[in-house]
């Protein structure tokens, strides 16, 4: 069924790097939740009117919100696609975040709602009025939200969609919310037992959960979180596949809404290769990039000294002492200015986190330095890395140029 309706209404649907095909994606996303929403809500108001059920009602109450909530989303999906202006020269794709962000405030709304009629409801039983009908019922809305969760999260993961996501989780809820709802139908039906009212403030806790949830991850965004790990991983292995390009730093992956990210780097090359030879390279790897994950990317070429034998010695071995810290970490921009009584090291080290001291990291590398020529001065910049992935070792381009360093000063020793 869902394959169907997006064959039936997305054109081209395999192309979701397309903005108009992720629009397509949300637009149908949204008017599948509001039609299946407002169903329910209407089924379920009509039952909890005929039973006095204050939970089936809270339940339905919930349903309401949802297609009120995928209203929220159609609009800011339209929205998005606006086309950059004056004032907005990146676009308007965060509008998504702030859609659920709405999102999660309305379902927050009526969660505390909910919580306000099920406490009544305990301090204040009526007599409920349950039939097999009515839990028949209630039973299929279990099966359509269930259809309804996977089908938002199909979209979400297919385009990116954090509105998409945030109505997946809120059915999943619902799942939970309503099956709690019919378990309660059920225990009335069969014992008399007035538990309806716990019953609905049980269901408002599971929408207070989901709206938190849906809230927390989409203020995380809007506050400029850490970006997709993924993403940024796959574009720096491409990066470090070109044989001229020997290292990278500084790599920044900028996030302007869903399936709108920019990104920046510094690219590390033989300061004496071809400089136009290389500068091809660089503009072929912008080029292949952008193709490849849809973002537009500006690399910044730093040159490094790789012809001096003891330069590529010292680098090494100061390399090695930094991955065998823990958090192992990283150098860039490596040079060695030797002077009469003193000799210069003047290096970057990236720290992927805001958790080391670096006054004390500071000492230990000049401390480590001196032990392998006591007229080492190290003049140490620390950069924040924006980017933190695992560094490994035996798998990374890092690791394997400052072999190629090591290996080509032992040979021009010997």
């Amino acid at each position: 069924m869902m394959k169907w309706l997006v064959r039936r209404f997305v054109r081209n649907a395999q192309n979701t790097q397309d903005q108009s095909v992720r629009a397509a994606y949300g637009t149908l996303g949204a008017l599948v939740g509001i039609t299946l929403n407002l169903l329910l809500a209407v089924m379920k108001m009509l039952v909890g009117l005929t039973t006095g059920s204050v939970a089936v009602m809270a339940d339905g109450v919930n349903n309401l919100s949802d297609a009120g909530g995928s209203v929220v989303a159609l609009a800011s999906v339209r929205m998005a696609q606006k086309p950059t202006d004056r004032e907005h020269p990146f676009g308007h794709g965060r509008i998504e975040y702030i859609g659920a962000l709405a999102v999660g405030v309305l379902i927050a709304v009526f969660g505390i709602e909910l919580m306000k009629t099920g406490v009544e409801n305990i301090l204040h039983s009526e007599a409920i009025r349950f039939s097999p009908v009515s839990i028949a019922l209630m039973t299929a809305g279990i099966l359509v939200k269930l259809w309804m969760w996977r089908f938002y999260n199909y979209i979400g993961k297919t385009t990116n969609n954090p509105a998409m996501t945030a109505a997946g989780q809120d059915s999943l809820s619902d799942v939970m919310a309503t099956g709690a709802v019919v378990l309660s139908m059920m225990v009335t039906l069969a014992f008399g037992w007035p538990v309806d009212g716990y019953v609905g403030v049980a269901v408002a806790l599971l929408v207070l959960r989901a709206a938190w949830s849906v809230l927390k991850d989409t203020v995380t965004k809007l506050l400029g979180g850490a970006p997709d790990k993924k993403k940024g991983t796959q574009i720096l292995d491409m990066l470090l596949s070109y044989p001229q390009i020997l290292g990278a730093h500084d790599f920044v992956l900028h996030d302007y809404g869903p399936g709108r990210c920019m990104a920046s780097v510094h690219a590390e090359v033989a300061a004496d290769a071809d400089f136009i030879a290389v500068h091809e390279v660089v503009d072929r790897a912008e080029r292949e990039i952008s193709e490849k994950f849809g973002v537009p990317i500006c690399i910044h070429m730093d040159p490094v000294m790789t012809g001096d034998a003891e330069t590529n010695r010292v680098q090494a071995s100061i390399q090695k002492y930094l991955s065998s810290l823990t958090p192992p970490l990283k150098l860039h921009d490596f040079r060695r200015v030797p002077g009469e009584n003193c000799i210069n090291l003047v290096f970057d080290v990236v720290l992927p986190s805001c958790e080391h001291e670096e006054s004390a990291l500071r000492d230990g590398i000049c401390a480590y330095a001196r032990t392998l020529d006591e007229r080492y001065h190290c003049v140490v910049h620390f950069d924040r890395d924006y980017f933190t992935y695992a560094v490994d070792e035996e798998m990374s381009r890092e690791a394997v140029r400052n072999k190629r360093l090591e290996e080509e000063a032992d040979m021009k020793q010997k």
